[in-house]
């Protein structure tokens, strides 16, 4: 593992205990050995899932598989590697991800489509399949327990192991959501080379989980790019063990009740989100952009990433320049309506730009003083309506290249 990024939190936090979900992790081969790299994950006879995959037109067997079994909204069980991401491997990745399925499946006692599959790393070699095999019921039964050792056997360029947590309420009810996450390269929405894998107590049907999963999924992990390339193994699978029931059956995701419920799941994949935009590739700073007063959300969506995503904004940042021009310049090649007599930018909540011109009496040393931090912040308006959008980027160093010239070696 790399040496700790500079913008990782102080610590691992301390997960809640969620009945019903045990995590098994342990070394099957992948990796150098003492590293582990398979994650087991079993929940009770009555859990439900939801989850959402990358479009990538080259999908991992893996995400094909969380596609078929998705329909049933039903889990017992979740095997993720990190170390090879069993994508563009034909016919003998598709047959590994089935026969790995059916591994965990007979260790945990149930049917091959209620066990989700997931790989993460390099593209285009072929998985280790009887090393796997041969390993499942060893981590199964006897493998390192816990959230953080889950977290780091999923890890690929990561520098820290990323995890999220809350606690609230469903009819006066405790209920418990804990969640980890891996991704560092290849972000981008469609969700980057990004694995998330949220688990609850709460005693909600997979159709429910479904419509919840979606919405937050594009607010937090696709609102999210280090690189803009979008990585072939997405998954963000959402699951409840049931153990905390409500006092009646929840079966919509309108149901005021879960009001609460989901403010804290989003703020536990808003977390894990922004934990894989600090642990960038060669990042140094995270960059919060934020558009505002656009006609359509789609358009300021498109605005934000524009900047974003732009290598000259990005190098700016990471020189601690106050190059505001090169986030005018985003804003043009978006692609959306804008007309620039509207537009205002701020930097650090301090304004730059405004009526298609730099304000008056501008003064760049405060905004130099920001760019020197470690959280950027850059704010546009468009002043075209009312829609906003919010995306988190970071800089873009040396580091970055160091990192994936060397990534095979």
């Amino acid at each position: 593992m790399s040496e700790r990024a500079p913008l990782a939190p102080p610590r691992f936090p301390d997960m809640p205990d969620i009945p019903g979900v045990v995590l098994a992790s342990g070394h099957c081969g992948i990796r150098t050995p003492g590293r582990n790299d398979l994650l087991i994950a079993s929940l009770p006879e009555a859990a439900t899932a939801a989850v959402r995959l990358t479009r990538s037109r080259t999908a991992s067997p893996a995400v094909l598989w969380c596609k078929r079994v998705r329909r049933h909204r039903r889990a017992r069980g979740l095997v993720v590697n990190s170390g090879n991401a069993n994508a563009f491997t034909g016919q003998p990745g598709r047959a590994a991800v089935r026969t790995t399925a059916e591994a965990v499946a007979d260790v945990l006692g149930c049917k091959p489509h209620e066990v989700y599959v997931a790989s993460t790393g390099v593209i285009g070699e072929p998985l280790p399949l009887p090393e796997i095999v041969k390993a499942v019921p060893v981590i199964a039964a006897g493998g390192e327990a816990g959230w953080e050792a889950a977290a780091e056997a999923i890890m690929t360029t990561d520098t820290f192991p990323k995890g999220a947590c809350a606690e609230t309420s469903i009819d006066g009810r405790r209920v418990a959501i804990g969640g980890i996450a891996k991704g560092s390269g290849m972000i981008a929405p469609d969700m980057g080379t990004m694995l998330a894998f949220v688990f609850t107590d709460a005693d909600l049907p997979g159709h429910v989980l479904d419509d919840l999963l979606g919405p937050l999924t594009d607010r937090t992990f696709n609102s999210i790019t280090v690189d803009s390339d979008t990585s072939t193994s997405d998954t963000c699978a959402l699951f409840a063990t049931r153990a905390a029931p409500a006092e009646t059956p929840i079966e919509s995701a309108d149901d005021v009740r879960l009001a609460a419920f989901r403010e804290a799941l989003e703020g536990v994949m808003a977390d894990l989100a922004r934990q894989i935009v600090r642990d960038g590739e060669g990042a140094t700073k995270l960059v919060t952009v934020t558009v505002r007063d656009a006609a359509r959300q789609a358009h300021a969506r498109a605005v934000a990433f524009s900047i974003a995503n732009s290598p000259l904004v990005k190098t700016a940042v990471a020189g601690e320049d106050a190059n505001w021009g090169r986030i005018v310049m985003a804003v043009g090649k978006a692609g959306v309506p804008v007309r620039a007599e509207r537009v205002g930018i701020s930097i650090g909540g301090i304004p730059v730009a405004r009526g298609g011109s730099v304000v008056p009496g501008y003064d760049e040393a405060p905004v130099a003083d920001h760019m020197q931090g470690s959280e950027i912040s850059l704010e546009v308006s468009l002043g075209a309506g009312t829609a906003d959008a919010t995306v988190w980027t970071c800089d873009l160093t040396h580091g970055y290249i160091a990192i994936n010239a060397d990534y095979r070696s």
